[in-house]
Formats: structure tokens, sequence, C-alpha cells
């Protein structure tokens, strides 16, 4: 019988699968932005461990951006995160595409836009539109 494409790609992309618990995924690609990753860093701080591949990581200010021209955000809370990103990419040695990047963008359109998003990879992002990389092969 046939499969379908995400069948497919999940398939080839399990690290490990056990009965009774969820997929252990194999991740291509993970973009990040300013707004979700704050507790992902936490996270991974708390528990004493490190982005284990920062090469396959790609952040943005994404959410934050100022509309109206200037490299800052004129809310604090907005102006902290994006802070926070820039400190926890370099600490990562995450590739950030901060302000003023020529290569800064909206966070879901940067990876077809830069051609980081690929048929047949799997991508992750804490944005709700990250499915949108479906429509290009992606997982």
């Amino acid at each position: 019988m046939g499969r379908t494409l995400a069948g497919k790609l999940w398939d080839g992309h399990v690290v490990r699968r056990v009965d009774g618990e969820p997929d252990l995924l194999y991740v291509d690609l993970h973009l990040v932005h300013e707004v979700t990753s704050p507790q992902a860093f936490e996270s991974l701080r708390l528990a004493d461990r490190r982005v284990r591949r920062p090469d396959l990581t790609i952040a943005t200010m994404d959410h934050d951006v100022p509309t109206r021209g200037g490299a800052a955000a004129a809310d604090p809370v907005a102006r902290a995160q994006m802070e926070a990103l820039e400190a926890n990419c370099g600490r990562e040695g995450i590739r950030l595409y901060g302000m003023g990047h020529r290569r800064q963008g909206i966070v879901h359109v940067i990876g077809p836009e830069l051609g980081l998003t690929q048929p047949g990879l799997t991508i992750v992002c804490g944005d709700s539109h990250t499915s949108t990389h479906g429509a290009f092969g992606a997982l």
C-alpha cells in the first residue's frame, strides 16, 4: 500500500521508537525567534545542557521587531526578549539574523527565502506558522 510523504519523512527521521511513547525524531533544521525561545534556553540551562546542533539552528528577530524603523523595540518586555535572544545565541554559538542584518525577517518566511527549507527536512520552530514549510515538502 502507498505511503504518504509525511509518513515517509517521519519514519526516515525516527531516532528511537518505543511502544507507548512518542517517537524521538532527528531534527534537520531548528528555527528560533525571540518570543518563544527564552523558556527553551532557560530549560537547557537548568538541565545543564547545551544546544546539541547549533550549526543546524538559525535565529532571527521576528515578533518584537519595530515596524516604524529603528533597531530597538520601545516596549521593555520586547526589548528584553530581543536582548535575551542575542545573549543566548552568543552563548550557544547559534547564527542570529538580528536587527539590521540583511537576512533578518519573519521566522517562517526566511527558511524558504534563504533556501534553508528543503524537501525532506524535519523543521521545528516555536511558531504557529511553522507548518507552512510543508508546502516545500518538509515536515
